[in-house]
């Protein structure tokens, strides 16, 4: 499966944005679908996944302003994101596999990354 992130950009702080990840090749009603983040200096962290037909998991700093959506129609992945903070800048990466987990490990197939930033 190759996937297709977008819909980064620069936004206030308190403000919303909602990332997009095309998927081709492959439905991505066969896999975990996942999104992670990557800040300047830092490692690549876990954000939200989506497992087929069963709840969704979040990273903490992420609860509550996060949401992880997929519409299989389309074979599209979503990150919604609200009430974004300074904190949050980083690169988005969405990413599927076989394992529906936290870790970068257990997803196969990677996105290119899109920047989103955020200005206090």
């Amino acid at each position: 499966v190759q996937l297709q992130a977008s819909g980064g950009g620069l936004v206030q702080a308190g403000g919303s944005l909602r990332l997009s990840c095309a998927a081709s090749g492959r439905t991505i009603s066969d896999y975990a679908m996942g999104w992670f983040r990557q800040a300047p200096g830092k490692e690549r962290e876990f954000v939200a996944t989506s497992h087929w037909g069963g709840p969704s998991t979040y990273a903490g700093s992420a609860k509550g302003r996060f949401t992880i959506t997929r519409d299989s129609a389309k074979d599209t992945l979503y990150l919604s994101m609200y009430s974004l903070k300074p904190e949050d800048t980083a690169v988005y990466y969405c990413a599927a596999g076989s394992i529906y987990g936290t870790r970068t490990n257990h997803y196969a197939y990677w996105g290119q990354g899109t920047q989103v930033t955020v200005s206090s």
